[in-house]
């Protein structure tokens, strides 16, 4: 399965962007879909999360402003991310971890997302 990540920006701090992470299978068949960023210098870290099941989980830093969804249909996960701060700045990948796998085994080119003060 191949992951496409697309929909980064440049954008003022307090607008909004939406990412989105079309796979070219069914993303239903991963036990979860993810957003992870990586800042310049920073390690690359977990954004959020949505289970087969539908179970989300968010970084506290983005919980509030940022929402997870996923369309079985299209195989398309999506990152609405609102009152974007300047360090939201990274290069979002999204990345896919399947049934048998505790890791994230499958990743997209990443986008990046440039917030402005």
């Amino acid at each position: 399965v191949q992951l496409q990540a697309y929909g980064g920006g440049l954008v003022q701090a307090g607008g909004s962007l939406r990412l989105s992470c079309a796979a070219s299978g069914s993303i239903f068949s991963f036990n979860a879909m993810g957003w992870l960023r990586q800042a310049p210098g920073k390690q690359r870290e977990l954004v959020a999360h949505i289970t087969r099941g539908g179970n989300i989980n968010y970084q506290d830093s983005v919980k509030g402003r940022f929402t997870i969804s996923r369309d079985n249909a299209k195989n398309t996960v999506y990152l609405q991310m609102n009152s974007l701060k300047p360090a939201d700045t990274a290069v979002y990948y999204c990345a896919a971890r399947p049934l048998v796998s505790s890791t994230w085994d499958y990743w997209g080119q990443g986008t990046l997302v440039t917030v402005s003060s």
